[in-house]
C-alpha cells in the first residue's frame, strides 16, 4: 500500500514525495476543512429536520479531495451518493449540494462549464458512463479524462465489470477510483470478495492497479494525478483502491451498531483520521501556524452558513413538475394522477 506519509505525519522516502510543497499541503487542509465542516452541518440539518436522509463521508476526505484536486477543470467527474467532498473540491457549488440532499432536482445541476455527473444512487451505473464520457473525449481530440468513484460493494456489480472492460479494450482515458471503507452498507468486504485486495482485480481487465493508503492525502492526490497523466496520454484507464475508514453510518437513516463495533472506530480516529494526519506531517515539516489553522476553520464555518441560508432561501418548487417532465407530453395516467394529488393538496389547504 502507497503511502507519502505514516500515521505519525512522517513523510516517507517514495519518489515523488518531494513535490509536497507547504502551499500544497496549506491547500489541502483548506479543503479537508471546509468538507468536513459541510458533513457535520449537513447532518446537524438532518437531525432538525431541515435535510432529508443523508450520506456522511467523516474520514474519507483526503481519499475525495486528493482525488479531485487531481482533476484538470475540463475534465468529467462522476460520483456516488457520498462523494460530495469530491464534487466541492471540483468545483460544485454548496448550495446546491445542500438542495440535493433537500430533495431539490437543482441539486444535480452543476455550475456551467462543470463537468460533473449527478450522483449515482443504483450502485456502481455510474461506470459504464464514465467509460463511455471518457471515450467521447478520445474521438473528440481532447486530453480531457474522467474519473469515477465507487465504494467496496460496487465490485459485486455488474456494471464494475462492464465499465472496466470496456474502458480497457477501448484505453478509454478514465481513472476508476475505489473507495474501499470496507462496508457495502452492513456488510464486510470479507463476504463481499475472495480477492485479498480491489486493486489486483485489475489484473483480469489488464489495466494497472494501485492501492494506497486512503487516509493519506498526498499519496491519494499524487498517485491519482498519475494515473490521470496516463490516460492523457492513451495509455487506458487505472484502478486506484484507496483503503479507508468512514467513522459514523451509512447514512442518517442508518444504525451502524447492528453490524460493528461503533467504540472501536472511535478508537481508531486518532491513529487514521486525515485531517489529524495532515497536521502532524504540517508540524514535522515547519508548516504549522496555529492561528492560521483557527483562521482556516472560522472561515470555513462562515462559508457553509452562508450556503446554508442560500439553500434554504432558494424558491419553492413547483409541484406540477414532478408531472410535467416525465414525458415531453403528458401520458393520461400522468396527467391524471397530477390531476388527483393537485385535488388532494387543494383539499389539505381548504
Amino acid at each position: 500500500m502507497i503511502r507519502y506519509m505514516d500515521e505519525q505525519g512522517n513523510k516517507q522516502d517514495i519518489e515523488g514525495a518531494e513535490a509536497i510543497t507547504e502551499d500544497l499541503a496549506k491547500a489541502m487542509f483548506e479543503k479537508m476543512t471546509l468538507v468536513r465542516t459541510f458533513d457535520r452541518k449537513a447532518i446537524s440539518l438532518q437531525r432538525q429536520g431541515r435535510l432529508g436522509t443523508y450520506a456522511p463521508f467523516e474520514g474519507q476526505e483526503a481519499a475525495q479531495v486528493g482525488s479531485a484536486s487531481a482533476l484538470k477543470g475540463e475534465d468529467w467527474l462522476f460520483p456516488t451518493y457520498r462523494d460530495h467532498a469530491a464534487t466541492i473540491t471540483f468545483g460544485h457549488s454548496l448550495p446546491r449540494v445542500f438542495l440535493y440532499w433537500n430533495g431539490r432536482v437543482e441539486g444535480c445541476v452543476a455550475p456551467e462549464g462543470k463537468h460533473i455527473f449527478p450522483p449515482a444512487v443504483p450502485i456502481a451505473t455510474q461506470l459504464p458512463h464514465a467509460t463511455g464520457a471518457a471515450l467521447a473525449e478520445k474521438w473528440k481530440g481532447t486530453d480531457n479524462a474522467a474519473i469515477v468513484y465507487f465504494g467496496d460493494g460496487a465490485t459485486s456489480e455488474g456494471d464494475f465489470h462492464e465499465g472496466m472492460n470496456f474502458a480497457s479494450v477501448f484505453k478509454a482515458p478514465v481513472v476508476f477510483f475505489n473507495q474501499n471503507n470496507q462496508y457495502a452498507i452492513s456488510v464486510h468486504i470479507s463476504r463481499q470478495m475472495n480477492s485479498e485486495t480491489i486493486a489486483q482485480k485489475s489484473v483480469a481487465y489488464g489495466i494497472p492497479g494501485v492501492r494506497v493508503d486512503g487516509n493519506d492525502i498526498f499519496a491519494v492526490h499524487f498517485e491519482t494525478k498519475k494515473a490521470l497523466e496516463r490516460a492523457r496520454r492513451g495509455e487506458g484507464p487505472t484502478l486506484i483502491e484507496a483503503v479507508t475508514w468512514r467513522y459514523g453510518a451509512h447514512t442518517t437513516a442508518d444504525d451502524p451498531t447492528k453490524y460493528r463495533d461503533q467504540e472501536a472506530s472511535v478508537q481508531k480516529r486518532p491513529q487514521i483520521d486525515p485531517l489529524l494526519r495532515l497536521e502532524r506531517f504540517m508540524k514535522n515539516e515547519g508548516y504549522w501556524d496555529q492561528d492560521w489553522a483557527e483562521e482556516v476553520r472560522k472561515k470555513c464555518t462562515e462559508t457553509i452558513e452562508s450556503a446554508v441560508a442560500e439553500m434554504e432561501s432558494f424558491p419553492e418548487p413547483n409541484v406540477e413538475d414532478i408531472f410535467d417532465y416525465v414525458f415531453e407530453k403528458p401520458t393520461w395516467t400522468i396527467q391524471q394522477q397530477k390531476e388527483e394529488y393537485l385535488q388532494l393538496l387543494r383539499g389539505n389547504q381548504g
